[in-house]
């Protein structure tokens, strides 16, 4: 059953009707596919993280196409944005001078990723995208990457594993074990936690909403209506909730892809 489908059951069924209520689970966040080209099948939240895309493209394009000494409104926000990213997330932790090659990238991650959370609350879409893992495991593996690579660039082979493992000869006895440990939790924890934070928080978030928007209708039935009320007024408080969260995580996970850089450019004492 997709998200459509489960949010329109019966509009008959409300409690003291004789019928259980329609609890969301999995299949939440499970869609029927849009089209099928052979073995591939193309779904609703595939469509919302193109058109997310589309957006975040087409807003720096309309906002920095033609940029103005005295910018008007778009190139304003536009710049808002950007200096934001770049001042006050790459320039405060990897710095002015190692940071600015990046402010391009962080910039996008930071949108990308917001847009595909708002997507949540905009109606007729009304699905974060980041809610299935798949979508910041890819986010995830791009920052990954860029840090292996740089830091075998900024320190060789044997520099690299040095600045993955911790390796610090003055650590005497306990070396193997500080070794072990930061050789796991830096190649395999370090991807899965970053990419899990920002779906765990999308998935638990968008099954609060759904869950308190179908109480609502479920409740509204005799007696019901007075927790109806209640329901619905925690719909409006879990959507600002949700707002505020989104925001946040899209800031902490471009905040960690700059710590990573950050510790792939430091130097290894």
């Amino acid at each position: 059953m997709s998200a459509d489908q489960t949010l329109a059951f019966d509009p008959d069924c409300h409690i003291f009707s004789g019928c259980g209520f329609p609890a969301p689970g999995l299949h939440t966040f499970m869609y029927e596919p849009m089209f099928t080209v052979g073995s591939f099948e193309f779904t609703k939240p595939m469509l919302l993280a193109i058109l997310g895309s589309i957006v975040v493209v087409g807003f720096f394009w309309a906002a920095f196409n033609k940029p103005k000494l005295i910018p008007g409104k778009m190139q304003m926000v536009g710049e808002a944005g950007y200096d934001f990213v770049r001042r006050g997330i790459v320039y405060e932790i990897i710095g002015k001078k190692d940071g600015e090659k990046y402010v391009p990238l962080m910039v996008s991650l930071f949108f990308f990723v917001w847009i595909m959370n708002l997507w949540s609350i905009i109606p007729v879409a009304q699905f974060p995208v980041t809610s299935l893992i798949a979508f910041p495991a890819a986010l995830a593996l791009i920052v990954y990457v860029l840090w292996i690579s740089l830091t075998f660039k900024k320190h060789g082979f044997v520099g690299g594993w040095k600045n993955i493992t911790g390796y610090d000869k003055n650590l005497g006895a306990i070396l193997p074990m500080v070794v072990v440990l930061e050789f796991f939790s830096n190649l395999l924890i370090r991807p899965f936690t970053h990419a899990v934070r920002l779906f765990a928080n999308m998935f638990a978030g968008h099954l609060l909403i759904v869950m308190f928007s179908l109480a609502t209708w479920y409740l509204m039935n005799g007696l019901g209506f007075v927790y109806a009320g209640a329901s619905f007024v925690m719909v409006l408080v879990m959507t600002a909730f949700e707002l505020f969260i989104q925001a946040v995580q899209a800031y902490v996970f471009v905040l960690l892809a700059c710590s990573y850089v950050q510790g792939a450019l430091a130097e290894h004492h």
